[in-house]
């Protein structure tokens, strides 16, 4: 299964403090350039940038860094998104609200054909999400 893995431009640590909370995840591993072997290699206003951090979710997990000199910082993800399912209206809407917090709405959180609850945003950190909510079977 694949994990997704998001670069920032010097926001990771806030970034996955803000994921934990509002999904409920743990920070497993987190490393700074400074910490990390290679920290000679890294010049001084890199080293509190984090090489590579860990989230564990309830459904999977998140990695990430910070860019490094080697690779700067392009901008926001493109042609993708982050999918979020729920079968609970409540606990989607509510993760879809906290995520949009500081963000932009693309399509606000609703009922649709397709599902109880469906809606599209991007975060105040530049990544895309989409959160879907499932129509109850019965």
């Amino acid at each position: 299964m694949p994990t997704p893995y998001l670069n920032f431009d010097g926001k990771t640590s806030e970034a996955f403090a803000f994921y934990a909370k509002v999904l409920g995840g743990e920070i497993e591993f987190s490393q700074t350039f400074g910490e990390s072997p290679m920290k000679g290699d890294v010049p001084p206003e890199y080293q509190d940038r984090i090489m590579h951090a860990t989230l564990k979710l309830p459904d999977g997990r998140l990695m990430a860094s910070d860019t490094g000199p080697w690779s700067p910082y392009e901008g926001s993800m493109r042609s993708c998104s982050l999918s979020l399912h729920f079968t609970d209206t409540d606990k989607a809407r509510k993760a879809f609200d906290a995520l949009a917090e500081g963000g932009k709405v693309n399509m606000p959180f609703g009922e649709t054909f397709w599902a109880a609850g469906f809606g599209a945003l991007t975060d105040r950190f530049g990544i895309a999400w989409m959160v879907n909510c499932e129509k109850p079977t019965s």
